[in-house]
């Protein structure tokens, strides 16, 4: 069975980014993949990466992460103002981050209308599902 966990952004705003590290990696080391409102800054990412690689065992595989914005291709220029008004006004809010343990999660691709996660199941079998973004 796959558990996802739903994490708001004002459930983590408030976070040093240490504490906001370390809450993200113990649900994924729970076997949960984490859905969380918003983004971690570049440094954070990074962070993320280097503790997980140094807490990589025979339990903890490590993790598989993914970030979606908002489209920013689009060539309405109304579109464009919209967005950069609300990324000032909301910062790493924008967005959606998924992260997940490596020992569950075999990939997430991202395409213009869906995330699709794939999933192991006993180790071998490769399982998808898709959500629409």
């Amino acid at each position: 069975m796959v558990t996802f966990q739903f994490i708001p952004y004002q459930d983590i705003e408030s976070l040093t980014s240490a504490k906001r590290i370390n809450k993200l990696l113990n649900i994924v080391k729970d076997n949960r993949i984490v859905i969380m409102e918003g983004r971690l800054t570049k440094e954070e990412e990074a962070d993320l990466i280097e503790i997980t690689m140094e807490e990589i065992g025979p339990k903890f595989k490590g993790i598989e992460l993914s970030v979606i914005y908002p489209d920013k291709n689009s060539n309405d220029l109304f579109k464009k103002i919209k967005g950069t008004v609300a990324n000032v006004l909301l910062g790493n809010r924008i967005g959606l981050t998924i992260i997940g343990p490596a020992s569950i999660v075999k990939k997430i691709e991202k395409n213009p209308d869906k995330i699709e996660l794939l999933t192991k199941e006993n180790g071998s079998k490769l399982n998808s599902k898709k959500y629409k973004s």
